[in-house]
């Protein structure tokens, strides 16, 4: 699965509930360290979830990244990869849910 074709909705989930792309973009570079040009060029490019966090520098704060995510607890998931999917997902929830943005990236 191409992350281009699930970034639509995780816009969509932000600014429906009142963040911005803007946000929702410093959110995705703290975790993986992509900037504007690089999140940019994975999008036109169709890059893979799996490519585009093997490219990825996780932030060292990921592994604060804890609590639920399809009722499965993040801390807990074994696959490398799902489990930094579910790290996204994670932030994109609280993000959403209106959390301050200062705890999203664990500062």
């Amino acid at each position: 699965m191409s992350f281009a074709s699930v970034y639509p909705h995780y816009v969509a989930k932000v600014e429906k509930k009142g963040r911005t792309k803007a946000e929702l973009d410093q959110v995705i570079e703290w975790l993986t360290g992509f900037d504007a040009t690089a999140l940019a060029g994975h999008l036109e490019s169709g890059t893979t979830f799996e490519d585009f966090f093997a490219q990825a520098h996780l932030h060292p704060n990921a592994s604060l990244i804890t609590g639920v995510v399809c009722k499965i607890r993040v801390e807990d998931i074994e696959d490398p990869l799902m489990q930094k999917i579910r790290y996204l997902d994670k932030l994109v929830d609280e993000l959403a849910h209106g959390k301050a943005m200062e705890k999203v990236l664990r500062s």
